[in-house]
């Protein structure tokens, strides 16, 4: 535990005096792959009480971690195994020594200022805490027309089958305690990681909340997303999800054996 000064704002770009809180470890858990230039921009917005910067990097060839080093001394970068968001947030969470974990993209559509939305939810009782892009308060200037049928197809689906209120679901900017990992047990390669770490949180009855959050367009370089093969993929995760042992009850078969 440590003591921090809450002085982000969402809305703003300047740092806003606030009251002083003793909040848990947070640990922030950033994949990159050629993300130099976006990097640079981004590591100086994250508040200064995150307690570690977790840099999971898919072998970048622009020297994505080098620049973060020379930014920020604190950051621990580590190589994920092979390529794909869903291992490199798993090695990310592997990595974090934190009492929560957040996860941000390095693209500069998330803002770092948020981060407080999250952890002030978990400190106020939520075991796992998603960002919404569709409730009050939250919005989007990156999504294409497709993208966002897309999405509210599959949080439509997810609310019938799951009995849900998510008013968002394909959306990585996410928080939880780090305690519930086993129980999220994020085991998939693909950008389909949040959906299914969403669902897990679900099926293992977990406190959820979400929080306002606004999309950003990606500042420099392309996106890896494909609408229709990674929506494929989503949309395969959530009816295998729905027919699957409780990952909760997984973890304490494993426990007697």
């Amino acid at each position: 535990m440590s003591t921090i000064e809450a002085q982000q704002s969402s809305h703003s770009s300047m740092p806003v005096q606030g009251p002083m809180f003793n909040l848990p470890r947070t640990s922030l858990v950033i994949p990159t792959l050629n993300e130099a230039e976006n990097i640079k921009l981004l590591l100086p917005r994250i508040p200064t009480w995150v307690h570690e910067i977790i840099i999971v990097d898919g072998r970048s060839t622009d020297g994505t971690p080098d620049i973060a080093r020379s930014m920020r001394d604190d950051v621990k970068i580590v190589l994920q195994p092979k390529k794909g968001k869903g291992i490199a947030l798993r090695t990310g969470f592997e990595a974090a020594s934190g009492d929560m974990i957040v996860m941000l993209d390095a693209d500069g559509s998330m803002d770092p200022y948020e981060i407080i939305l999250f952890v002030a939810a978990l400190v106020a009782g939520a075991d796992f805490v998603k960002g919404s892009r569709f409730m009050q308060g939250g919005g989007t200037s990156d999504m294409t027309v497709i993208r966002r049928f897309g999405n509210l197809g599959l949080t439509l689906l997810v609310r019938m089958l799951y009995g849900s209120s998510f008013s968002d679901l394909c959306y990585g900017y996410m928080g939880f305690w780090r305690r519930h990992v086993p129980l999220l047990r994020a085991d998939c390669d693909g950008f389909e990681i949040e959906t299914l770490i969403n669902l897990r949180a679900l099926k293992n009855k977990l406190k959820i909340m979400e929080v306002a959050s606004f999309e950003s367009e990606r500042v420099f370089g392309v996106s890896n997303l494909r609408a229709l093969p990674d929506g494929w993929r989503v949309l395969k995760t959530i009816f295998r999800e729905r027919v699957s042992t409780p990952t909760g009850v997984q973890v304490l078969e494993q426990g007697i054996s």
